[in-house]
């Protein structure tokens, strides 16, 4: 009889090329197994070796689980001392680990090259792929893992990979690649803070992939999406021009103004009578959001729109690209149904912030990302219902898994790179961007639309919402009351190079500008661009981290250039370069030293 529980036992058959069909009743016949399955005869001196080998491996794993266990249950009790010793001790121990498998390499190097000894199989082949790549475990950065697919350990384990039961092979890249499966993690431990273990991300190669991807995983035939009026031009596109078609999925699309719940709710209200007749017929009403939104950067009362919808069983969306973790972390809310049931990011904006690469991710709780084949989960929902998801309804199997826009190692390391600065960057930005709101809104012929400035409508939201009420680094502004020609005013855009970048992202290290009736937004009819608050002399204003001063200068003599001539005393109207100075400094210091106040003090932080 084993001496080992039965549950430790099972925790040691996971190691064995038999863990499907295993017959050992204990740890003993569990090795003669092991050896039998690759003809190991144990009666030899080798067998008896690798016996000892294969036990100790065994015993391991157990006392692995034990330790994964008493970690689980220890971590919030111990305080910070011993939490530094224990994560020094368990990451000593990888060391030990990778020690053992990389003593292993030289008489397994001998013995693969004592069967692949012909030339040409060796130029065909290459390396072989587990030699000399244990150091990279310890790459400072994590490894940029260029591969379309994978060794695998054996037969039962790669069905089990194939039915999601085990990770550790990734089989595919178009599937599962380690660099972005580092990303994935990362952005959930960004987003979601102590709240980390219950939620998962799928990155994707734009943001628009995961957009995309979202919403066909959620609507089906002749649902309902009642939308946020102003979002990516993109976004609007994709419900308008491909949901909505008829002869796609033929949803109806409908968009709502303003902010807060209450714009929302009376949208709902009309939506539901509008469309009575598909609601009898079991069709669903989706919710999708973007905030900060897109072209002025204004914020929505997103954790009580998400109340409302929830308390009327609706699954929300959000595209939070705008604001990052930096400005809002939407899943950090304390009341569940105040959290978004997906949140969407294009990494191709502040997280990679240099402009080097295009990417997206889709983050959800555990049950809406990923079951395993043939699992079923009990979970309480959003609304706080008792739901029950089937692994068939989870994101990764009814839409990642089969439409390939996973994000390449190339790009999520990128993304990885540019997330090291985030903090930096974002709060630079949003400081400038406070004071060009400031300065072009002193001008009396230039319309600003940002929360920046206290009188706006959505300041209130800003100030609530946004950490420490920072602004989020996009607006617009307009010369609709300036009586600009056209030829003028594009005169003058076109000369805002090269100070401001004349391109048609955003979140990027440079400031750039946009006219977005003519790009982002163009796919808009004109009463659409009406009901966007979109002119045809809107200008969008993506802040970088450039000197506000310096772009200031360039802004009054590019109007200097263009404006005053053909409409002379235009440029009296600008903030003088003194109190420009005086604002500028004020804002910083004011900024900055909020953002100082805000951070932990030490005796916090030793706890």
């Amino acid at each position: 009889m084993s001496d080992l529980s039965p549950e430790a036992l099972a925790q040691a058959r996971k190691l064995s090329p038999r863990r499907a069909t295993s017959e050992a009743k204990d740890l003993a016949e569990l090795v003669a197994e092991h050896l039998a399955h690759f003809g190991i005869a144990p009666e030899t001196e080798m067998g008896r070796s690798l016996t000892r080998l294969t036990t100790h491996i065994y015993h391991a794993n157990i006392s692995l689980q034990e330790l994964w266990d008493l970690t689980v249950r220890e971590l919030p009790k111990l305080d910070r001392r011993d939490r530094i010793a224990w994560f020094n001790a368990k990451r000593f121990l990888c060391f030990q680990l990778a020690k053992l498998l990389d003593t292993l390499q030289n008489p397994f190097r001998a013995t693969y090259q004592s069967l692949v000894g012909h030339q040409s199989s060796r130029l065909a082949k290459g390396p072989y792929p587990i030699f000399d790549n244990v150091a990279a475990i310890f790459s400072a950065t994590p490894v940029i893992t260029r591969t379309a697919t994978y060794l695998y350990a054996c037969t039962e384990w790669i069905d089990d990979a194939f039915h999601g039961r085990e990770m550790l092979l990734e089989v595919y890249s178009r599937l599962l690649n380690p660099t972005s499966i580092a990303l994935a993690n990362h952005i959930v431990d960004l987003e979601c803070g102590p709240r980390a273990p219950e939620y998962m991300a799928w990155n994707f190669n734009s943001g628009m992939a995961a957009i995309d991807a979202t919403v066909s995983h959620v609507v089906g035939y002749r649902d309902i999406i009642l939308s946020s009026r102003n979002i990516y031009g993109g976004a609007f596109q994709l419900l308008h021009d491909w949901f909505q078609k008829p002869g796609n999925l033929d949803v109806a699309v409908h968009f709502f103004d303003g902010y807060a719940e209450a714009d929302f709710r009376a949208a709902l209200a009309k939506v539901r009578a509008q469309h009575a007749d598909r609601l009898a017929d079991g069709r669903q009403i989706y919710v999708y959001l973007e905030s900060p939104c897109n072209p002025h950067g204004y914020v929505l009362d997103t954790p009580a729109i998400c109340r409302a919808a929830h308390a009327e069983g609706l699954t929300v969306i959000l595209d939070a690209t705008i604001a990052t973790p930096f400005l809002s972390q939407p899943l950090m809310r304390d009341e569940p149904a105040e959290r978004p049931d997906f949140l969407i990011h294009s990494y191709t904006k502040d997280f990679t912030g240099s402009g080097t690469t295009t990417a997206g991710v889709v983050i959800a709780r555990n049950e809406r990302m990923f079951i395993a084949k043939g699992d079923a989960v009990d979970a309480t929902d959003l609304s706080g219902r008792a739901v029950t998801y089937r692994w068939d309804e989870t994101m990764f199997w009814n839409v990642f898994y089969v439409k390939g826009a996973f994000l390449d190692a190339d790009k999520a390391f990128e993304v990885m790179n540019g997330c090291r600065t985030l903090d930096l960057r974002m709060l630079r930005k949003a400081t400038t961007t406070s004071v060009l709101a400031h300065f072009l809104a002193s001008h009396p012929k230039i319309r600003v639309h940002s929360h920046a400035l206290e009188e706006n409508e959505n300041a209130p939201l800003r100030k609530r919402l946004l950490k420490l009420g920072l602004p989020a680094p996009l607006f617009t502004i307009d010369f609709e009351g300036a009586g600009l020609d056209r030829e003028t005013f594009t005169r003058f855009f076109d000369s805002l190079e090269p100070a401001f970048g004349l391109q048609v992202s955003l979140g990027q290290c440079n400031t750039v500008v946009l006219c977005p009736a003519l790009t982002s937004h163009s796919e808009m009819n004109e009463a659409e661009l009406r009901a966007a608050g979109i002119a045809p002399t809107t200008i969008r204003i993506a802040v970088g981290d450039e000197a506000a001063r310096h772009l200031i200068a360039h802004f009054i003599r590019a109007a200097e250039l263009v404006i005053e001539p053909v409409a002379p005393g235009f440029c009296a109207g600008f903030m003088k370069p003194d109190a420009v100075d005086a604002m500028v400094e004020q804002t910083f210091l004011h900024f900055y030293s909020s953002w100082l106040r805000s951070q932990p003090k030490l005796a916090e932080l030793m706890k």
